[in-house]
């Protein structure tokens, strides 16, 4: 299981995937869970330093942030400490306000049965798993995959040679299997080889591709990807 201290070059996606595992396990619990998951996402986003494992905020200051009182904080913190989540790791006294950490293998085991609606990819990745996933090519050392054919002078082969030259690895292993399958106005239809690569290339790359698309054509307004 993904229980590393986000840091480091992968910091900002490992944050992003912690935050769409809560997500994803309060979108199947009740209205009282999903509120208090939202909130303590929120205060995650906003004042949670993930270099020092440190939440130290005001509780007035939550307040603020959650739009609520401080009797309510004061319940809200106290069942997060008793989900295992969030624990105290300085009690505070004389104006210093409590510090707290997240503990995120607790937090992590509890939103495990939901990563898989996510999809494989994210279920994969959560789970730490050393072997690649299946469907991807890796790319050799020092190979770098031909540029793609411009010929036809499409959105999408002038986007691949954008995508190419920022970044040939990636290209190899998800852009470069991706087929025109047809348009509807400003809506690109791909196709992918299988719905494993479908599903990552949706999940984790859709901006990009957007972007690219929309640097060489600028009425692309949305990119569809199908198995």
């Amino acid at each position: 299981m993904l229980a590393k201290r986000p840091a480091g070059r992968n910091a900002s996606a490992l944050k992003y995937d912690i935050l769409t595992a809560m997500g994803a396990y309060a979108l199947g619990q009740g209205k009282g869970a999903q509120k208090l998951v939202l909130r303590f996402m929120t205060l995650m986003t906003a004042r949670y330093n993930w270099q020092r494992d440190e939440l130290a905020v005001g509780q007035r200051e939550i307040a603020r942030l959650w739009d609520v009182d401080e009797r309510t904080v004061k319940r809200e913190m106290a069942k997060l400490r008793g989900w295992g989540w969030l624990v105290v790791k300085r009690q505070g006294a004389r104006g210093r306000v409590t510090e707290y950490g997240i503990d995120l293998e607790r937090l992590l085991a509890d939103t495990e049965e939901r990563w898989g609606a996510v999809g494989p990819d994210f279920e994969h990745r959560m789970q730490g798993a050393d072997e690649p996933a299946p469907n991807v090519v890796p790319l050799r050392p020092g190979a770098v995959p031909p540029a793609p054919d411009v010929s036809d002078g499409s959105e999408w082969s002038l986007a691949k040679a954008v995508l190419h030259a920022e970044d040939p690895a990636n290209y190899a292993s998800w852009v470069q299997g991706l087929e025109r399958a047809g348009r509807a106005g400003g809506r690109l239809v791909l196709k992918a080889p299988s719905r494993f690569h479908a599903n990552y290339v949706m999940s984790h790359l859709m901006p990009r591709l957007l972007a690219a698309c929309r640097d060489v054509d600028g009425e692309v307004s949305a990119i569809v990807v199908e198995a």
